[in-house]
């Protein structure tokens, strides 16, 4: 399935491009996990460009990185294919974030590769929330579990979540949910929110030492030397 295209032709040249990074934990293919990612970052593609703001989109799919996901979480030490995903995902302008939901839940694969995520990796980055299931019975799986998932790692969740059963398909609300997705998050690129709070309040989030996060140069006052691995290596004990 082919990554979504960029905008840039008639786009302004003074504007700085934006780059969105679709995150799909699909497993089958196709897959309407991916499917639906896409169809949300072309339109937000097209909106942007009606903004005159140049645009691009990748995608990191997950299913090929289940193993090294696995691997991180027991080793720690990321594949580099993995760094690679982390590093596409650290740069990006925003996040198309899309799971499938099994038995009341997201996808245990997308959620693993989260969580070998850096804590910091994800701050004032506007992220917006789709996921697929056969059942409309997991309709609030993406704002109960998703939506957590996200304010933890401090990133910009956007109002509307984008939810697609089996049914919904070819029904028309599908459409104006996802228009309505992709212009929160067009608006919120063109204003360059989330570069704007970061600019103004990195120094007072806490960041992972040596770590991925790209949005600011980190200073000695934003790692946390009270953490157990720095009293460890100044010579103290952790507790257990």
């Amino acid at each position: 399935m082919a990554a979504p295209a960029d905008n840039h032709d008639g786009a302004s040249a003074e504007v700085a491009p934006r780059r969105l990074v679709v995150i799909s934990a699909g497993t089958s293919e196709p897959s309407t996990t991916r499917m639906l990612a896409d169809r949300i970052a072309q339109r937000s593609l097209e909106l942007l460009r009606e903004m005159r703001v140049p645009a691009s989109a990748g995608v990191v799919e997950v299913a090929p990185l289940a193993v090294d996901v696995a691997r991180a979480m027991v080793h720690g030490a990321p594949s580099a294919e993995l760094q690679a995903a982390v590093d596409q995902i650290a740069s990006a302008d925003a996040v198309i974030a899309s799971t499938p939901v099994y038995k009341a839940g997201i996808s245990g694969l997308f959620k693993s590769f989260v969580d070998v995520l850096d804590d910091d990796l994800l701050i004032a980055k506007p992220v917006l929330l789709a996921a697929t299931a056969g059942s409309s019975r997991h309709a609030l799986v993406g704002d109960e579990q998703m939506r957590s998932l996200f304010a933890y790692m401090r990133a910009l969740t956007l109002p509307t979540s984008v939810f697609a059963a089996a049914e919904d398909w070819g029904a028309s609300v599908l459409g104006e949910r996802v228009r309505r997705a992709a212009t929160e998050l067009a608006v919120v690129l063109e204003a360059r929110i989330e570069q704007r709070i970061a600019d103004q309040a990195w120094s007072g989030y806490k960041h992972e030492f040596a770590g991925n996060a790209t949005r600011a140069e980190q200073t000695a006052a934003d790692i946390d030397f009270d953490s157990p691995l720095m009293r460890l290596a100044s010579g103290g004990r952790t507790d257990a």
